[in-house]
């Protein structure tokens, strides 16, 4: 299977050179996308420098219009453009740990789509604090609410896709340009039917460089869970009258 991890940057100098080294010591056999949004820190310069010592590292170099989602849909139209045959999301400051890509890999046998999650046994969240970690479980209650799925970790990035669920989606048509990309793309999955399996992760908050989250992403978040029960509510009420 040809498999490609796509990886969204911003300012994760500190992170992405070693990051790559533990992609391909856990995944040999995966390529890795850069998705970067300009970062002034230097991490595009960095990941030019991968690409030309492997040639299984690609970069993307995104000037205009950041964010965590626009940064999203640009890698995963790369991927699918490159063939890739399933598609693994995850961040660069190692709270996803390389070690587990075998497993998320691994478990396209079973499933159509593969979440590292922090909620079911075995899985941890760790070095986060308790006000990090109650918004957390708080905001999967809630995301689980609104959409009315069943999923334990909502909220968790680290993800592989088969290549048919992305193109089902139809990643163009995405609507978030912030980090509900994560929760966009888990409900449109299972709107369209696919499979989702939770496998467990220990989570570990960043240790080296700033994270980009805050009270504004946040709210956009928050706000963007009921916008897409109401989107696809009334998409479903359109083919109910057309039918």
């Amino acid at each position: 299977m040809k498999v490609m991890v796509m990886v969204p940057t911003y300012n994760e100098a500190e992170n992405i050179e070693r990051l790559a080294h533990e992609v391909f010591r856990h995944a040999p056999e995966v390529e890795m996308l850069i998705v970067d949004d300009n970062s002034p820190d230097g991490t595009g310069r960095i990941a030019d420098r991968l690409v030309a010592e492997n040639p299984r590292v690609h970069v993307l170099h995104r000037k205009k219009m950041r964010g965590r989602g626009l940064a999203g849909i640009a890698g995963l139209r790369y991927a699918l453009g490159w063939g890739a045959e399933a598609v693994v999301e995850m961040d660069a400051d190692f709270s996803h740990d390389p070690k587990h890509l075998p497993q998320l890999i691994g478990g396209l046998s079973r499933a159509d789509v593969v979440l590292g999650s922090r909620f079911v046994p075995g899985g941890a969240d760790m070095g986060r604090g308790w006000l990090r970690h109650s918004i957390t479980v708080l905001a999967n209650r809630y995301i689980r609410l609104v959409l009315g799925i069943g999923i334990q970790d909502c909220t968790s990035g680290y993800r592989a896709f088969r290549r048919e669920v992305l193109e089902a989606i139809d990643v163009d048509t995405l609507i978030s340009r912030g980090p509900a990309i994560v929760q966009e793309l888990l409900y449109s999955s299972l709107l369209s039917g696919f499979s989702v399996m939770e496998v467990p992760i220990v989570f570990v908050d960043r240790q080296r460089g700033v994270s980009s989250f805050n009270l504004r992403i946040m709210l956009e978040g928050f706000l963007m869970v009921p916008r897409l029960r109401w989107l696809a509510e009334a998409e479903r009420w359109r083919e109910l009258r057309i039918g």
